[in-house]
């Protein structure tokens, strides 16, 4: 059983916002680890106002008036009055010189300090609630999300039923025919939002996991914590609404950036980037061009492939389990034959080919390329093109070649002062620029 089996109850139906905590006691974190949150927040920030306090802890105010309480009675904090005060009328708080001492002592355990982390139980729970693979896409919303890529039916029909399982998909074939562009439009064809926690907590110790350059941040209406009036969508403020994220990596993937990054100075952890995926996309682009070997990152993912779950550690050493909700996509050039063995291959669900396309659809991708750079077709052209050019590779079409041979063909206008244009002579020289011979060259 998962540490955090607990509290995976059934999905509910309709919404899965995070309600607010009513109490100190449903934040699910110890009185002390709130309060020294709270007194390090008020030294580093210089606040003095609850609803400040409340706002930049992220907490209601109720809740954070209960740990000011706490920290009061402990002659940690001292009551200003209402002198001096905003329009509010708010009383005003200001930490005593034990308050200081020990903000100090606790800044050096731990430099984090603002929103209060989601305690790791209550986190899987949400991870549940907003499950990737919850989610049902249709073929018309899945077309539509992959833009102005020309697929054949046959794919969608193979990638479809990958996208809605959740599961983990590995997209191989030929290089410049679109699985990258595919990954993407997966990625986009998610479409709705959930919510992040700004942090978690495990055994005392905060794991970062906002990244605004990973997670999109919806719009949102803020609440006036001292409003009595709240919004209906209200959600636990610890939470930050975001689309469904996606994390891709490429060549620069090492298994070292899929462990907790732990900072000596400040004390606390990052969490890595298939722990901020969670509840979207983790895209493995260019599989087979990492330090590592294809067989090797696949072994690191056995777990959270089959289990549902991933294995980090501290620095301590003790190792403890994270949800995993994360639609994986595996995309290689190579043949997965070579690169994987079949214990390996059992354990990526889908598995799809992405081909060049015939020689119909490449003339429908080379007309929408074109038309979109405002370069008129030339039917003399497109027949030199066919007849001439592509047999001398066997009539290999690939995805990226119109827009390739398109812009060629723009910046030799361009150089050559002429109107944008298409011509046999054009071709030929687009044609040169986008293989290299194979021939030996003297040093």
């Amino acid at each position: 059983m998962n540490n955090f089996d607990t509290l995976t109850d059934s999905k509910p139906q309709g919404g899965f916002g995070p309600t607010p905590p009513r109490s100190l006691a449903e934040t699910g974190l110890p009185p002390v680890m709130l309060r020294d949150i709270l007194l390090k927040t008020i030294f580093r920030m210089s606040l003095d106002q609850i609803s400040d306090i409340a706002r930049a802890i992220c907490l209601p105010v109720p809740v954070t008036q209960e740990i000011i309480d706490i920290a009061r009675s402990q002659q940690l904090l001292e009551a200003t009055g209402t002198l001096g005060a905003t329009s509010r009328s708010e009383m005003g708080y200001r930490l005593s010189d034990s308050g200081k001492a020990r903000a100090l002592d606790a800044l050096a355990q731990s430099e984090y300090y603002g929103a209060v982390p989601v305690p790791m139980p209550h986190y899987a729970r949400q991870v549940e609630r907003q499950s990737v693979r919850d989610i049902r896409i249709t073929r018309t919303e899945l077309t539509a999300a992959m833009g102005d890529l020309i697929l054949p039916h046959s794919l969608l029909d193979h990638l479809g039923p990958a996208v809605t399982s959740g599961r983990s998909i590995l997209l191989y074939g030929p290089p410049g025919n679109g699985k990258s562009s595919i990954s993407n439009g997966i990625r986009d064809a998610l479409g709705d939002r959930i919510y992040i926690p700004r942090a978690v907590e495990h055994a005392g110790q905060v794991i970062s996991v906002y990244d605004p350059i990973i997670h999109t941040k919806a719009d949102t209406t803020e609440d006036d914590p001292t409003s009595l009036r709240r919004n209906a969508n209200r959600h636990d403020p610890r939470y930050v609404r975001c689309d469904r994220p996606a994390v891709i990596t490429g060549g620069e993937l090492t298994l070292s950036m899929l462990d907790l990054t732990y900072n000596p100075t400040a004390r606390t952890y990052q969490a890595p980037l298939q722990f901020k995926a969670t509840g979207g996309v983790f895209i493995v682009d260019d599989l087979g061009r990492q330090e590592e070997t294809p067989q090797a990152l696949i072994n690191r993912w056995i777990v959270p492939l089959e289990e549902g779950h991933d294995i980090l550690a501290l620095q301590s050493g003790e190792k403890f389990t994270v949800p995993f909700d994360t639609l994986v996509i595996f995309s290689t050039n190579f043949h997965p034959n070579r690169i994987f063995d079949r214990a390996a291959l059992r354990r990526i669900f889908f598995k799809i080919k992405v081909d060049g396309p015939d020689q119909q659809d490449f003339l429908k991708i080379f007309a929408l390329v074109a038309r979109k750079k405002g370069m008129a077709l030339d039917e003399r052209t497109l027949v030199h093109l066919m007849q001439v050019r592509f047999p001398e590779i066997g009539n290999a079409y690939a995805n990226y070649m119109p827009g390739f041979l398109i812009d060629q063909m723009l910046s030799v206008c361009e150089f050559e002062g002429l109107p944008r244009q298409m011509t046999p002579e054009l071709i030929d020289r687009a044609w040169d620029n986008m293989f290299v011979r194979d021939e030996d060259i003297e040093r």
